[in-house]
């Protein structure tokens, strides 16, 4: 397979896909379903929001971790086949799993096992794809992965039994993992990186660029997870009314909003790809600005309560989001300050969109109680501080030098 060609890109993404594919249902359907099955049901919420924390604190510190240990031994392959092979045999765990002492277990080592992957993982396209070409290589991976999700969905519409959807999961990441291993292969040249833990962590945040990049993704994370995680509320509370085009598409908020995320994953698949080629040749600020920008202007046209208003509106989202995605991606791998440490800082830089799953809920929260205290719809400031975080994430931008 030649490298730099589409279907290599392919390959390089398809870990992303298997990844994006597996938290989709575990998290949604498998894991909340089978917690049911060995819970009584007053503790069940309870207990699924301790196995969301415990995983969420892991998530913060395995990637940096293991992407550290990937450098200290010059390798990638070995982290990507022992993970994903762990991945499997947790989720066969969980999907016979007798008691919920063995679940908690089960899931706690596929969160374990999924930070063996993606520190080193994420640090392939700086390790491997030519700077003028990073754009090209991350709008595959923003498709491939927004591609997980929404083949995930249709996957629950399948007359699959719960331990035949556990299975499916392990096998998908066994393959994807496979794909790596034997057409991408180990990193050419890769030396062993010397330094200890410490200094090696605290090492990428000396450096200007890569705490600009870390923070302006956190922001526009933070945006998108604040919406998302109350559109379902909004349309609920506020739209009511779903009407599309003159005729009614439903009377379910829930099937609205699906509508809604299909139609922001399919403009974020379209976008992907030309955004991030775009940027090869133009740059990489000029489409974060045009972005992020954007996406804050639409947080403030989301707040008219007109359903087919909002369809459009969701798929123009997808357009802008899958654009800075692909773009972001690039940007870090151009201002990566140190080739042997690439999987550690990677592993850093992924929890720029892993915090921001934490604190959205509690942010919402409170900017939704405060508004109704204040007289105002909640949802208004909720959109108005998504509009905030899009437009600094956009203009912040400005602050990194060493980008193209």
């Amino acid at each position: 397979m030649r490298t730099q060609s589409s279907p290599w890109y392919l390959v390089l993404s398809s870990y992303w896909f298997a990844s994006s594919f597996k938290w989709f249902l575990v998290l949604l359907v498998l894991l909340p379903t089978k917690l049911a099955q060995l819970s009584p049901e007053p503790e069940r919420a309870s207990r699924l929001g301790f196995l969301l924390v415990m995983s969420a604190f892991i998530a913060v510190i395995g990637p940096p971790l293991f992407g550290f240990w990937s450098d200290r031994v010059g390798r990638r392959m070995p982290f990507v086949a022992f993970g994903a092979v762990l991945t499997a045999l947790s989720l066969v765990w969980m999907a016979f799993a007798p008691s919920y002492g063995q679940l908690v277990i089960a899931y706690l080592v596929l969160q374990f096992s999924d930070d063996a992957v993606t520190g080193p993982y994420s640090s392939l396209v700086p390790d491997l794809v030519a700077r003028r070409r990073r754009g090209v290589a991350s709008g595959w991976l923003g498709t491939l992965q927004v591609a997980g999700s929404v083949i995930a969905g249709a996957v629950v519409l399948l007359p699959l039994s719960l331990e035949g959807q556990f299975l499916l999961v392990a096998l998908v990441n066994l393959l994807a993992a496979f794909l790596i291993v034997a057409f991408i292969r180990e990193v050419p040249g890769l030396k062993p990186r010397p330094h200890g833990p410490l200094s090696s962590l605290i090492a990428p945040w000396r450096n200007a660029d890569f705490r600009w990049v870390w923070f302006t993704r956190f922001l526009v994370m933070l945006g998108q997870y604040v919406v998302l995680a109350y559109l379902l509320y909004y349309l609920s509370d506020v739209v009511k009314n779903f009407s599309f085009f003159g005729s009614v598409y439903t009377n379910e908020p829930a099937q609205a909003t699906t509508l809604l995320g299909l139609l922001i994953a399919l403009g974020t698949v379209v976008a992907a790809v030309p955004a991030g080629h775009l940027s090869d040749h133009r740059g990489r600020k000029p489409l974060i600005y045009v972005a992020g920008g954007g996406l804050a202007v639409l947080m403030l046209l989301f707040l008219i309560p007109n359903f087919t208003w909002l369809t459009l509106l969701a798929l123009l989202f997808g357009g802008l989001f899958g654009s800075y995605l692909s773009v972001d991606w690039a940007l870090i791998s151009d201002v990566l300050p140190d080739p042997q440490g690439h999987a550690t800082d990677m592993g850093i830089w992924q929890t720029s969109s892993i915090l921001p799953q934490v604190l959205a809920g509690g942010l919402g929260a409170w900017l939704g109680g405060l508004g109704e205290r204040s007289g105002g719809s909640g949802y208004t400031l909720i959109f108005l501080a998504a509009a905030v975080c899009f437009a600094l994430g956009a203009i912040l931008v400005r602050q990194v030098r060493g980008a193209r």
